[in-house]
């Protein structure tokens, strides 16, 4: 039987190059270290993570997509998402000026097709209660999101 990561994913015309460096990063992420992923998950008013990782022992791991430098210079959140993960990475393509992104945090190379981690960044424990939440969250955006896939008429009741 053939290995589905073996092949590339069909080419989206609607994606944006951010979202396809996302779709790299989560297919690395549950090939290579059996983490979960969500993208675009929402855990506070005014923050959206790219993608968050849910690992295989409870590890919250938030990356953030960037496929410019205009794109990585115009994030005013990104130190946000700190308090909402175990680690934090960046993700960013072969070409992208890795000199201008933070030391202290994690660094992924990606393409829509797979990625590898050059450098992880430090662990800092949720505490217990906000660890709960970002699980329920996770839970629930990732039940959302299929339940929208597999009837997408349901979407319309979501404001109920």
């Amino acid at each position: 039987m053939p290995d589905d990561f073996d092949t590339p994913p069909a080419t989206s015309p609607d994606l944006m190059p951010g979202q396809l460096l996302a779709r790299g990063v989560c297919r690395h992420l549950r090939r290579a270290h059996d983490f979960v992923c969500v993208e675009e998950l929402v855990p506070v008013r005014g923050l959206r993570v790219d993608v968050m990782a849910l690992g295989p022992k409870g590890e919250v791991w938030v990356v953030e997509c960037k496929s410019s430098r205009v794109d990585f210079t115009s994030d005013s959140k990104w130190q946000g998402y700190l308090e909402w993960c175990d680690r934090f990475f960046w993700a960013v393509d072969s070409d992208f000026p890795t000199d201008l992104l933070p030391e202290e945090t994690g660094l992924i190379i990606a393409d829509a097709w797979d990625a590898e981690i050059l450098r992880v960044g430090p662990e800092t424990k949720l505490a217990g209660a906000r660890r709960k939440v970002m699980v329920q969250k996770f839970a629930r955006h990732a039940a959302i999101r299929l339940q929208d896939f597999r009837d997408p008429g349901v979407a319309a009741f979501s404001d109920i």
